[in-house]
């Protein structure tokens, strides 16, 4: 039986949250599950091509200190890992991309699928499973 898709709704920008929905989408993809991604509010953020660092990139707590230190993983990697080895689609918020005066080369190269709106993200996520972060 075929696996629902997952849905990972990512509004926060804070560094364990983007994690965190960088860890799901990635074993999700490689465990052949589809994964669609939908990146909004501060999240975006994170995103920008101009932060080349983990440390420019994320803002967080005391998990976040720890990972930075330890050289976890970055987040971006991990979203470019499960694209490259399963089916993971991500797209940046519209909206939020329109508020800032953006277009997704602003963002991190080879990353973003296009930009969606919320109303067909969440539309699209009634078929599966919908995690908010």
């Amino acid at each position: 039986m075929e696996s629902k898709p997952l849905f990972i709704l990512l509004c926060s920008g804070e560094h364990e949250k983007i994690q965190m929905a960088a860890m799901m989408a990635s074993v999700g993809a490689v465990s052949n599950r589809k994964v669609y991604v939908f990146v909004s509010m501060n999240a975006i953020l994170a995103f920008e091509r101009s932060r080349t660092t983990p440390q420019s990139r994320y803002s967080g707590g005391q998990i976040s200190k720890v990972m930075l230190e330890k050289g976890v993983p970055d987040a971006i990697t991990l979203f470019q890992q499960g694209k490259e080895l399963g089916e993971l689609s991500v797209h940046a918020c519209s909206m939020v991309m329109d508020v800032n005066g953006w277009e997704l080369t602003h963002l991190v190269d080879d990353l973003f699928d296009g930009m969606q709106g919320l109303t067909s993200f969440l539309a699209e996520a009634e078929a599966g499973q919908l995690i908010t972060l």
